[in-house]
């Protein structure tokens, strides 16, 4: 059996890394599954999902500068006419899903892994979509 459901985030500056693991763990215990996958999608062109460290908040911090070194908002190189440029290859880098596996009735993270929605043209309302699956 498999469930799908989606909830808004909200981001409020242009590059943002918001930790989900609890809405979606809210989600999965809302199903009853205790074990399974859960598969989360961000369907936006310049949005992403990451799992990364979410016991030091200064980590997406330092992801945050360092991709914005490596990948400048602005450069004159760029074509695209909206002006997103850079939060298009961000968003392609990270990519736009994760499949977690369900254990005990929530992610089976590691113990220093979050799940983070990562906003590369904010702020914005965006949307975030779970399939859980048993």
């Amino acid at each position: 059996m498999s469930t799908i459901k989606e909830f808004p985030v909200t981001s409020k500056s242009g590059t943002e890394f918001i930790d989900i693991t609890d809405d979606v763990n809210r989600l999965i215990r809302d199903t009853g599954t205790t074990e399974g996958v859960c598969l989360v999608f961000v369907p936006h062109t310049t949005a992403a999902v990451t799992i990364n460290e979410n016991a030091d908040s200064s980590v997406t911090g330092d992801m945050a500068h360092a991709l914005d070194k490596a990948i400048p908002w602005s450069d004159p190189a760029y074509m695209h006419m909206e002006g997103n440029t850079a939060a298009h290859v961000k968003s392609s880098l990270f990519g736009c899903s994760e499949l977690v596996v369900i254990k005990g009735g929530e992610l089976f993270l590691g113990t220093w892994q979050g799940l983070y929605f990562c906003e590369f043209d904010g702020p914005r309302v965006r949307r975030v979509i779970v399939r859980i699956s048993e």
